[in-house]
């Protein structure tokens, strides 16, 4: 909020790989869309494709047919989690506490239920499923307090997305029904414990490095003089 109880929203970082291109497709595609759709159908649509693609991970543990299902999923979970905000701004109609509130709320949920369901089928392990969802929650806090105390929201972070997240997901799936395991040095690991373990500490490491800067400039920003 500003000193006049407006509010001021959020400058948006976006980094990643795919950004130009996405940003193309994604207004190529807002301005086709119907007008019967609107933004919230969107976010619906984003946050049920999460919720079925973890239960079609989970199901996946006795039927690998489910795993392309689960793929499509994602996908329309990239169309409806990307779309929404996208929509709002071509026909000027945004409502940016709004929209991040129930955009991120349903995102955290909705992620939930995603590492639940992959820890449930059986091409990883519980526990290297629960770490990697702390270190995005945590990243996640972390995003989110840096909206608010430095007025920048970073949607990406050393060039990785949510977009490029989920397509290394939906690759990774794919090769997982042929080849769910992985040999290093001479044993064998579960190709999505390798990948996701990985990934945690990819997370981790993106959390160290953006507690510090922020804690940085935030002090430099609201540093004091002594008292005489």
């Amino acid at each position: 909020m500003t000193s006049d109880g407006s509010f001021q929203q959020a400058k948006r970082s976006q980094t990643s790989f795919l950004a130009a291109l996405e940003k193309r497709a994604l207004l190529w595609i807002a301005q086709r869309l119907p007008a019967r759709v609107n933004s919230d159908h969107l976010t619906i649509l984003g946050f049920l494709s999460l919720l079925a693609s973890g239960a079609l991970f989970w199901y996946s543990r006795v039927n690998r047919a489910a795993v392309p299902l689960a793929i499509l999923f994602l996908a329309l979970n990239w169309f409806g989690d990307s779309l929404d905000g996208t929509v709002a701004r071509v026909r000027n109609k945004q409502r940016p506490r709004y929209g991040f509130y129930v955009d991120h709320i349903l995102d955290a949920v909705g992620m939930f239920f995603l590492m639940s369901g992959l820890a449930l089928s059986g091409f990883m392990t519980p526990a290297v499923a629960y770490a990697f969802l702390i270190a995005y929650f945590l990243l996640s806090i972390e995003i989110y307090l840096a909206t608010y105390t430095i007025g920048t929201f970073h949607l990406s972070h050393w060039n990785f997305g949510p977009t490029e997240l989920r397509i290394l997901l939906a690759v990774g799936s794919a090769v997982a029904i042929f080849r769910p395991y992985s040999i290093i040095a001479g044993r064998s690991f579960l190709l999505f414990d390798v990948g996701f373990s990985v990934g945690t500490v990819g997370l981790v490491l993106i959390l160290a490095q953006a507690v510090i800067l922020h804690t940085r400039a935030l002090y430099q920003l609201e540093r004091h003089d002594p008292v005489a």
